[in-house]
């Protein structure tokens, strides 16, 4: 680069070490490197390694000479698992442990690729991590958070003091159905039951609890909010949202964002996976043989669990639909390995003729496959977006965090599919799949057809998630 023309900003983006973030903050990097900005994209040691392990990462960035990953410990022994229901482990070890270090990078700078020591011009970070706002405010930094669970998760974090003044919560008696009535913006539709799962415990002093509940005041410290949605999904909660953040960058769906981009730019660089897990692309093969929009997909992400009996029910449920399903199980998620070598032989017997199960699958390249005719999804954030960008109904059996509310939205507000919360009963698996792939099908694709091309018209010139992140681009320059 000419020495007489100025560096660009250099953008520092520090995602939350678990699957999901990750993914969608890569995209984002690569969308910011595109921009013409320089970025510096911070990973935990322990997620750097298995990006290394199962995917190109620093190879979809060699266009980018402005593009470097700096590794930081999470503070957590090697053998520690990191996931699930020691998620709070890794967030209490990186505030304590990660905070000092993050600090101690920002302030002396970081070594780029010219080898010359460069000062960030700003941050964006995950909001939950609300330590980086502490770095940012001490050291004088400019800070953007991205969240990347849903925004109706995110709206009903910020209602939690509400809910606990008006005297919703903690509830008080065991009526699921009871609506809930303090969240602005859901009230003809909001249950208990669809509230994040971590809220039935009915302790006040709960740490998920006492760590959500501050998600307006911390969120709302930073310059902006970035969110991976669009306005004609989410326009309803976003609008609430601006009553306590007002500058919200609506810029989704990341994953077609990036796409757009990759596809303007005329490259093939970026477009591997992000995944923790190794795919097994032979489902790809699988699904070219069957016929178009014959086959339910089936997933519960990267960490839900289940027990031998519920992976039983579903099973029981899948085969007893007569539908085609391709069915990812990951080597964790079921209790115990036994279950493989217990396969009831009419079990085993309908999944070869039906059936096919990989432990990972390349998600955005199933859901895009014409073969392709529904998801059978736990309702992560990623996975329903990718979902409505395909224009695939959904059956949702949420498991914790944003995804029971994810849920409710997919069936109640956008009518995407069916929510089959707090249930594992053969039966009502075979009733819902049927209705999805043959009862409703036609309802349910003309909506998913109608939402699919709202997602795909706003990340066009001139649409909202376009001109969003046209937006945050030139927000960003102004900190150079």
């Amino acid at each position: 680069m000419d020495e007489q023309q100025p560096l660009p900003p250099h953008v520092l983006i520090f995602p939350l070490p678990l699957q999901g973030p990750v993914n969608s903050m890569v995209k984002l990097a690569q969308l910011i490197c595109f921009s013409g900005l320089h970025v510096t994209l911070l990973l935990t040691e322990n997620i750097h390694s298995r990006l290394v392990l199962h995917t190109n990462i620093s190879s979809r960035f060699d266009q980018f000479p402005g593009f470097q990953i700096k590794t930081i410990s999470d503070g957590l022994p090697e053998d520690h698992p990191r996931e699930g229901s020691k998620f709070l482990e890794v967030f209490d070890s990186l505030k304590l442990k990660t905070k000092p270090l993050f600090k101690d990078m920002l302030t002396s700078g970081f070594f780029c690729s010219d080898g010359k020591r460069r000062p960030v011009s700003c941050i964006i970070a995950d909001g939950i991590l609300g330590f980086t706002c502490d770095v940012a405010d001490e050291i004088g930094l400019p800070i953007f958070c991205v969240r990347t669970i849903s925004p109706c998760c995110l709206w009903i974090f910020f209602c939690l003091p509400k809910l606990i003044e008006s005297g919703e919560y903690p509830f008080k008696d065991n009526d699921l159905d009871e609506p809930i009535k303090s969240v602005p913006g859901t009230e003809t539709f909001l249950r208990r039951r669809d509230l994040p799962g971590f809220c039935r415990s009915g302790n006040l002093t709960d740490s998920n609890i006492q760590l959500y509940k501050t998600e307006g005041q911390e969120n709302s410290r930073a310059y902006g909010l970035i969110l991976n949605t669009f306005e004609e999904l989410d326009g309803q909660i976003l609008n609430q949202m601006r009553t306590i953040c007002p500058n919200i960058y609506p810029i989704g769906p990341l994953h077609a964002n990036l796409k757009n981009k990759l596809s303007e730019q005329k490259t093939s660089f970026g477009q591997s996976s992000n995944s923790l897990w190794k795919e097994d692309r032979s489902c790809i093969d699988w699904l070219n043989n069957q016929l178009p929009k014959s086959v339910i997909y089936v997933s519960f992400g990267s960490i839900a669990t289940m027990t031998n009996d519920q992976l039983m029910e579903f099973w029981y449920g899948l085969v007893n639909s007569g539908q085609r399903f391709l069915w990812v199980i990951r080597p964790d998620s079921v209790a115990g390995d036994d279950w493989k070598n217990k396969i009831p032989a009419d079990l085993a017997e309908g999944t070869k003729e039906r059936g096919y199960i990989v432990e990972w699958a390349p998600q955005e390249e199933v859901l895009s496959h014409p073969a392709v005719a529904g998801f059978w999804t736990h309702c992560g954030w990623n996975s329903i977006l990718e979902s409505v960008y395909e224009g695939k109904p959904m059956i949702c059996w949420p498991y914790f965090m944003d995804q029971q509310v994810n849920s409710r939205f997919v069936e109640a507000v956008w009518g995407l599919g069916l929510d089959m919360k707090d249930t594992c009963d053969r039966e009502i698996v075979e009733k819902m799949v049927k209705d999805l792939m043959v009862v409703r099908k036609d309802e349910f694709f003309e909506r998913a057809n109608h939402m699919s091309k709202l997602a795909k018209d706003c990340l066009r010139e001139g649409g909202s998630s376009y001109s969003n992140f046209e937006r945050l681009v030139k927000d960003i320059k102004t900190f150079k």
